[in-house]
């Protein structure tokens, strides 16, 4: 079955280029962003590592950790890391997953449960290895997206996505489309107009009775 929304993250234990980790004792109390790659040296893939490293300092703001997949040895992905430094200008200080066996892969439905490991996989056979998961402290899966191997992921909205997640996980509120922090967000449907006065005693702005917009809380 597919991984949704509130389910708990599956677990493993896995190497890594920080060494073996067990993934929930790893996440502690923090959120925790998993991301996957098809294959190490590939190119698409090599951009979006360095961005992540060099905005991982915001997530660190947000008590998020990041952790990177690859479809290929621990011992490889120093070798990549050197051309992620050197052409996105970041070092990946980051761990990263060695999935060789394709476990994680599996474990996370990125690939069929029967598919058989191999050194001859490409990138290609890989190719819905690109998942992003968010999974908060409770080690619940609170977001999942796959994109295509031509499509540098927008990390950004990660990031954007994030702030709405951990918000929304302490107000009764909800984000609004193209939303972004500090800007108004969405009085939440299972509060009622009563409660709502309590909670927002300054009042809010309603062009419809189901859409009250009030100010982010803090």
């Amino acid at each position: 079955m597919s991984l949704r929304i509130n389910d708990i993250a599956p677990n493993f234990k896995a190497k890594t280029t920080h060494g073996e980790i067990d993934f929930h004792n790893w996440i502690g109390d923090s959120y925790a962003i998993l991301f996957s790659h098809p294959k190490d040296f590939t190119p698409v893939c090599t951009t979006e590592l360095g961005y992540m490293a060099k905005i991982e300092e915001e997530f660190t703001k947000r008590n998020t950790k990041l952790i990177g997949l690859s479809i290929d040895p621990v011992e490889n992905h120093s070798g990549w890391a050197k051309d992620i430094e050197e052409t996105q200008g970041h070092p990946v200080k980051y761990p990263m997953i060695g999935d060789t066996d394709l476990a994680v892969a599996k474990l996370y439905n990125m690939l069929p449960a029967g598919e058989v490991a191999s050194d001859g996989r490409t990138a290609a056979t890989n190719a819905t290895v690109r998942s992003v998961f968010i999974v908060g402290p409770d080690k619940k899966i609170k977001l999942t997206m796959t994109y295509p191997m031509t499509t540098g992921r927008n990390f950004n909205e990660i990031l954007r996505a994030l702030d709405s997640i951990q918000l929304t996980a302490k107000h009764k509120v909800a984000t609004p489309v193209n939303w972004n922090h500090g800007e108004d967000v969405i009085i939440a449907g299972s509060v009622s107009d009563e409660d709502a006065k309590t909670m927002f005693p300054e009042g809010w702005k309603a062009p419809k009775p189901y859409l009250r917009i009030v100010k982010q809380p803090k």
